[in-house]
């Protein structure tokens, strides 16, 4: 998340920096050693099968695949203090019921374009989808949310999921717990490059997927990009980004707060501030400051701050508008005293979450029933996060009857003709023949008087 060379250069005079970034912020990139690692990796998975999968499985994790039974599945919630499963719950509804309301909204159609040609769309989900659910450092518990929940508020009829062991060799009980929840037909206790090949070339018991979807380190992100073609994928997304459009009106202490909470997420996680009052820009550095101290993950949100983090200043809204579409965000809060002209003409970011009251960590965790997994390194300026439509394939047909016939044979014959196309022209030609034959009087008519 930064601002390209070239805008920088033409946009100089309408941004200012309180803060700027050590070094540059990263992008979702190509280590080559990682590459090589895990192409490696994906041959010999797929010339050897399940035990190439289990033998990465116990270098790397020391621990054999496992799959969870249903009553082992259901079980984890057992081993949850009471008010994280019941968290779990309701983060499983809400973002189910979100993707419910997506798909009110995909709807099936038909319509005639002309007498005789009849056009429609029917939204049909893909078989069958692999979910990928990181469960290190910090399980991320809501991912089940995002990729089994609304592939199932699809239509999907098998997803099945991967989850990497903990030290113990067991599962980690909130993330297969919200994987229960969020309706996973099949969960497996295996992780990094092994678990989405296995699920990729269907060595787990299923046919291969047909889609592989979820977070995950450099080798996972890695791997998705090189099964990418086998299967379909989410998208690539590199370090979590947050950013926020702030006026003289918001509260240093909830800006720098929102900042730090993404931040978290690793050390070279981008977090910007654009704000077109520089007091208060000073205000948020300060304040930074005074909370990194505070939080348990200091070691973590300080180098992201200092290394990757931005606040600039900007002479007016219609610049802070310009200077965010280019940085294009993962996450974007805006905090101002007219937030709804804002939402009216930022057009790229994954999420927007509008007004004070409003966090990215209420999507993280599944609350808020939008989906976080969302495009990064400028991502927003093409592409959109996961939903619900991603599951569905708008699948297109046409209806031709006889008499619509010369609105478009005639003119398929000019153009395949001006392309030295014969056989697409034969397929139009052949057709207008018949057309015309059809309607001519019979033999018998034309010579009896």
């Amino acid at each position: 998340m930064k601002l390209s060379p070239r805008f920088s250069a033409e946009n100089a005079h309408r941004f200012s920096f309180v803060k700027a970034p050590a070094v540059d912020a990263p992008e979702a990139q190509r280590d080559p050693a990682v590459a090589e690692r895990v192409a490696g990796m994906l041959a010999e998975i797929a010339r050897d099968g399940i035990e190439a999968v289990r033998r990465y499985a116990t270098e790397l994790d020391g621990a054999d695949v496992v799959e969870l039974s249903r009553d082992e599945l259901a079980a984890t919630g057992d081993r949850l203090d009471p008010a994280l499963r019941a968290a779990i719950e309701l983060g499983a509804e809400r973002t189910q019921q979100f993707a419910r309301l997506q798909r009110d909204h995909l709807t099936d159609f038909e319509a005639e374009l002309l007498p005789g040609l009849t056009v429609g769309q029917r939204y049909v989900p893909v078989g069958s989808v692999g979910a990928y659910l990181p469960a290190g450092r910090f399980p991320l518990t809501a991912s089940a949310f995002m990729s089994v929940g609304v592939a199932k508020a699809a239509g999907v009829p098998t997803v099945i999921a991967c989850t990497p062991p903990q030290p113990d060799g067991g599962v980690n009980a909130a993330v297969a717990y919200a994987a229960y929840v969020s309706g996973v037909d099949r969960l497996f206790v295996v992780g990094g490059v092994q678990a989405l090949a296995a699920m990729a070339y269907g060595l787990l018991g299923e046919a291969p997927v047909d889609m592989i979807v979820g977070a995950g380190n450099a080798f996972v992100a890695e791997a998705k990009r090189q099964l990418f073609g086998t299967v379909a994928i989410d998208l690539l997304a590199g370090p979590s980004e947050v950013a926020v459009i702030a006026d003289e009106t918001a509260d240093p202490e909830l800006v720098a707060a929102d900042l730090l909470g993404q931040a978290e997420h690793g050390p070279n996680s981008p977090a910007a501030l654009v704000t077109t009052s520089r007091a208060l820009g000073e205000a948020v550095v300060a304040e930074v400051e005074r909370q990194l101290p505070t939080l348990s993950t200091n070691a973590i949100c300080g180098p992201a701050w200092h290394d990757f983090g931005s606040v600039v200043v900007v002479d007016d809204r219609e610049s802070a508008v310009a200077v965010m579409d280019e940085l294009a965000p993962e996450h974007l809060e805006v905090q101002t005293a007219d937030d709804a002209w804002y939402h009216d003409r930022l057009t790229n970011y994954g999420s927007l979450f509008i007004g004070p009251w409003s966090t990215v960590a209420y999507s993280d965790k599944g609350m808020a029933g939008t989906n976080h997994t969302l495009p990064t390194a400028g991502g927003a300026k093409h592409s959109a996060g996961l939903s619900v439509s991603r599951f569905l394939k708008p699948l297109t047909y046409q209806r031709i009857a006889r008499e619509a016939t010369p609105a478009l044979a005639d003119a398929v014959d000019v153009i395949s003709a001006s392309e030295g196309m014969s056989a697409h022209r034969a397929t139009a030609t052949l057709r207008t023949d018949r057309l015309h034959r059809s309607t001519l009087p019979s033999p018998e008519l034309t010579t009896r008087k």
